[in-house]
């Protein structure tokens, strides 16, 4: 599997996208708890074990977790909204972009997907599973920071939708990775074995909490 290495990392920066109005939760999401931790602070370490320094993207300043939070400048906007807030935040050339409600991600598949960014030139980097492509987790280059504002302010909306366009325009490529072809070879893993099918697991509900804990139980997950 891919480590991470300090010089190369040097050009990437990861977001936690934890700005939805947890409607379906029926609390904020960022801060549910999972094994008895907050959902952003399984985010923030997924990041931390990728060895990209992580940022929380989000109109709530309660979050609390020890990262910098980035305010959203358009809340309500939708997740292509904290997208764009981020890529004005940063400075770094790829930008990785997590869900706050996908616990289960590894960080081998985040390290996976900077290094194919890198090589390719690639706009855009998502993975897929079982043929269903993935809009998180997600590398993007800063330099589509235009084309995907201008898809937010055309009320494309969608961040999947968005990310086609602007890769499209761009002519710099839309990648998308089938996760099977990488965990065969051993090239990404779950460090607890989690199959992938679980891996892209988001928690909207009650009821996705109550899964994931019995993940967490039955997998050792985290």
């Amino acid at each position: 599997m891919i480590q991470p290495d300090e010089d190369q990392l040097a050009d990437a920066a990861g977001f936690v996208l934890a700005g939805g109005k947890s409607g379906r939760m029926g609390s904020d999401k960022a801060l549910v708890q999972l094994g008895g931790r907050p959902l952003v602070a399984h985010a923030l370490d997924i990041l931390r074990l990728a060895g990209v320094p992580g940022a929380i993207c989000g109109s709530a300043s309660s979050i609390g977790e020890d990262a910098t939070v980035i305010q959203d400048t358009e809340p309500g906007r939708g997740p292509l909204g904290g997208v764009c807030a981020a890529l004005q935040f940063t400075t770094a050339r790829h930008a990785v972009f997590l869900s706050v409600d996908s616990p289960f991600i590894p960080a081998s598949l985040i390290l996976y997907l900077l290094d194919h960014a890198r090589i390719t030139g690639a706009a855009v980097t998502l993975p897929s599973v079982a043929g269903h492509a993935q809009t998180f987790p997600a590398v993007v280059v800063r330099a589509v920071l235009g084309r995907l504002k201008f898809a937010l302010d055309s009320g494309v909306g969608g961040c999947f939708a968005a990310f086609q366009k602007a890769a499209k325009e761009s002519g710099s490529g839309f990648s998308v990775l089938p996760v099977e072809s990488l965990v065969q070879p051993g090239q990404v893993a779950h460090p607890d074995h989690l199959p992938p099918a679980f891996w892209f697991l988001n928690l909207n509900t009650r009821d996705d909490l109550g899964k994931a804990e019995s993940l967490l139980a039955g997998y050792r997950v985290i």
